[in-house]
């Protein structure tokens, strides 16, 4: 990944960052002022930091980039397939409204330039996309009950509906997120992925020395982004663990659920600007 930022508070894609008409980041532990287990760069509203801090730190997101979003969407991710468009009616309603619009959502899409599609993660899989055609973006995120859904086929599905999006113009990052070696998993876990259809061989392996099974949720994700057409050289896995690398990146089975959260953000840039 590349540094957006000097302080390296917030990184990028190197695929993502030659179309001009995308604004993107991933945000990482420094440069923030939160304290504890949220320090330092906790931009996530859900996570039970100090609100005054989180909107410190928003702020500080929003002036470290190319263009100020209108908005950071952001919703309140519940680990379920639901994909909702960012869209006139949305953009129409009012702060309460658009709170109740964005509860229980794992996956936001839009063609709307301004509005920052944002996706809260610790360890789950956040997935950025870019329809290059037709200017269409989504974020997505990815833990692993939505990976064996197939949250990333599922969005994929409803921006070729709304916008007839396809495939081979699909660029896709999949970013830093918890790797095969850190993420030990039941036997139960490794039946889910196989009750729909995943190819084991290529996702699951048993850790030799303690027996226990591994799953490698951005294989499986690579492989949804396949299946729907994305060419292999569109998509970049960023290869960051964040159970390794938790001084780095905010990782809640290092730091427990009540700790910071990484955000990923995607926007149209805004030509009225």
């Amino acid at each position: 990944m590349i540094s957006l930022t000097e302080d390296r508070r917030m990184l990028g894609y190197e695929s993502l960052g030659s179309y001009p008409d995308i604004i993107h980041f991933v945000t990482t532990r420094q440069g923030g002022c939160s304290e504890g287990a949220y320090a330092s760069f906790n931009c996530s509203p859900f996570s039970d930091d100090d609100p005054q801090r989180v909107s410190l730190n928003q702020e500080r997101l929003m002036e470290g980039l190319r263009q100020r979003p209108r908005e950071l969407v952001i919703p309140h991710q519940v680990h379920d397939t639901r994909v909702f468009s960012i869209d006139k009616e949305y953009i129409a309603a009012s702060p309460q409204q658009k709170r109740k619009l964005l509860e229980g959502i794992d996956a936001l899409i839009t063609r709307e330039p301004g509005y920052c599609l944002c996706i809260s993660t610790a360890d789950c899989v956040p997935v950025l996309l870019y329809d290059r055609k037709l200017r269409a973006i989504a974020a997505i995120h990815a833990g692993w009950r939505g990976t064996v859904e197939g949250i990333v086929t599922r969005t994929l599905q409803q921006m070729q509906q709304l916008y007839g999006t396809e495939g081979s113009e699909v660029i896709a990052c999949i970013g830093p997120s918890i790797s095969l070696d850190s993420f030990e998993v039941g036997e139960e876990v490794v039946e889910a992925f196989r009750a729909k259809g995943y190819d084991i061989t290529r996702i699951a392996r048993r850790n030799k020395l303690t027996g226990k099974q591994h799953i490698d949720l951005w294989e499986a994700n690579r492989q949804q982004l396949l299946t729907f057409g994305v060419p292999a050289a569109h998509v970049e896995v960023a290869g960051i663990c964040t159970f390794a690398r938790h001084e780095e990146f905010f990782s809640a089975r290092r730091l427990g659920i009540h700790s910071g959260r990484i955000l990923s953000g995607i926007l149209i840039a805004d030509t009225d600007k």
